[in-house]
Order: C-alpha cells, then structure tokens, then sequence
C-alpha cells in the first residue's frame, strides 16, 4: 500500500485470548490489519489472510472512523462505527452516527460497501457521503 494514499483506523481485535489495540490501514481497495505479529490483508473485511493463507477467524473486530456527510452542499462531521464478527459467517454492523441520530446496518457475509450502502439509504433526502471508504478493484 502506497503510504501516501493510506487511511488508518484504531479499533480492538478480541478473541478467546483477549483483547488488543489494532490499526487497520486501507489504501481503498484493500484492508491490512497486524493481529499478535501476523499480517491479515485481503480485498475485504470478510477476506483477510495471512500470507500462508490462513484465514482470520473466530474473532471480532471493532473500530470506528471519521465519514463525513454532506447535507445541502455542506459537510458535517459524522462517525462510522464498525463491527466484524468472523466465524462460521461473517457478520457486520454498522452505524453511522449524525446529526443526533443512529442510522444502522447489519449484514451476513461481511459486505462492507452492501453495509454502507444501506446506511446511505436511511439518509434524508439530498444527503450522502463526502467521500467513499472502499472501491472494488
């Protein structure tokens, strides 16, 4: 990932184990994250291996990021939160925090733009987002 382009999210990694601090890096079309000294990376949340090919598994990772929106030609600052549970069948939630109020997604599979796109549609009229999170490759 080309350091220039990089976005980098803190959130926590949890499994049987415990709990850690991680960053997740992006570059917009693929996800790293560094979990007890191994690299996961992958063109998806849902997808993330090591370089042997192991799967991230059995865990949950949860982080929030900045997402502004733009209402009526201004951008207001809003907050995506996010949470992962990789099992059996990934499972994602998240929730967009704006103006006062809560809007929510959950979806099976971990699709992360399928997610967002239904939080787009809880918006009032005339809103989206000032920017996109990840473009498919």
């Amino acid at each position: 990932m080309s350091s220039e382009s990089t976005e980098v999210w803190t959130g926590w990694y949890r499994d049987r184990s415990g709990a850690e601090a991680i960053a997740i890096t992006t570059d917009g079309r693929h996800v790293a994250v560094r979990i007890r000294g191994t690299e996961y990376a992958g063109e998806g949340f849902a997808a993330l291996t090591a370089a042997d090919g192991r799967a991230l598994d059995g865990c949950v990772l949860e982080w929030d990021l900045p997402l502004p929106v733009v209402a009526d030609g201004a951008s207001r600052r809003a907050t995506l939160s996010c949470l992962l549970t990789l099992g059996e069948r990934p499972d994602l939630s998240l929730t967009l925090h704006y103006g006062g109020a809560a809007f929510e997604a959950c979806v099976a599979g971990g699709d992360f733009e399928g997610a967002l796109d239904r939080v787009r549609r809880q918006l009032p009229p005339g809103t989206d987002f000032g920017r996109g999170l990840l473009q498919p490759a």
